[in-house]
């Protein structure tokens, strides 16, 4: 337990410093981005960009080692991207997910690959949030981003994607963002209601739920929750993580020490299973 205090405590010292020198970057790069304006000029149309394209970049970031990704953490231009959730196209509005058809080859070189995704939440669009208004304390990891990121893989699930891809590998955080405990219900309402049945997948959403999705219990330390997910998924398919900084390293630790749990399953959900799913070389 003293352990593993000592590496939370190091852990949240590095991510201070990590924010507060990731900060002083963001601002000179808004600085210069305002100043500089790089870029402006080339008129390019997103629309007649490639999502092929991506794929390249999935193959480096696979075959790159430890030394190659911690240096490519650190920027060598001014411009740079990040996809969190839905992505975006010309319209500030505008809100794509990963079930559409010009995602596919993104998710066929991912398979490929044999890697697993990470989806991680955003919140919604200000246009699309007024359910929000005045109770903006509901926003982020209190709820929107569960909402959000739940029905994104849901769409996922029910699009046929994995039907042509089988080998995927999703992992959600936040113990599934709500899904284990929801998951009967979509099925049952689906299965019985007649004419409800209508997305293009060939099976039962939970049959997708359980072949392809892995979750971890960041930032949801909770023992009906855990109990929750390992019924509906199996403690095969749970990792431990944290969420910092939403959440605190030593909770996260001193909850997982003594959750009612065997200690085969402590032993696969803090360790054996990220190492399988990861295809991490503990040797």
């Amino acid at each position: 337990m003293s352990d593993l205090k000592k590496i939370g405590r190091v852990g949240v010292k590095t991510l201070v410093y990590f924010e507060v020198v990731s900060t002083f970057a963001l601002l000179i790069g808004l600085i210069v981005a305002e100043v500089v304006q790089p870029g402006h000029g080339f008129n390019i149309d997103p629309a007649t960009l490639d999502p092929k394209s991506v794929a390249g970049y999935v193959t480096r970031a696979k075959e790159e080692g430890f030394v190659a990704h911690i240096m490519a953490i650190i920027p060598n231009t001014f411009v740079g991207a990040l996809a969190n959730g839905f992505s975006q196209l010309r319209d500030p509005d505008s809100m794509l997910y990963y079930d559409l058809p010009q995602y596919w080859d993104f998710w066929q070189v991912v398979e490929s690959l044999d890697v697993p995704f990470y989806l991680h939440p955003r919140n919604p669009l200000p246009s699309q949030a007024r359910i929000y208004e005045g109770h903006r304390w509901l926003l982020g990891p209190a709820w929107a981003f569960a909402q959000e990121t739940a029905v994104h893989a849901l769409r996922l699930m029910g699009s046929g994607l994995f039907d042509k891809y089988p080998r995927l590998a999703i992992v959600l955080g936040h113990m599934g963002e709500g899904l284990p405990f929801g998951m009967w219900r979509v099925d049952h309402c689906n299965g019985w209601v007649k004419g409800r049945h209508n997305y293009p997948a060939k099976k039962p959403i939970a049959d997708y739920f359980h072949a392809n999705f892995h979750v971890t219990v960041s930032g949801n330390f909770c023992t009906p929750a855990l109990l929750n997910a390992m019924l509906e998924l199996g403690s095969d398919r749970i990792l431990f993580s944290t969420d910092w900084p939403f959440e605190n390293v030593d909770q996260a630790a001193e909850w997982f020490d003594v959750a009612p749990i065997s200690a085969a399953d402590r032993l696969k959900i803090g360790r054996t299973n990220a190492v399988k799913l990861f295809k991490l070389d503990m040797t």
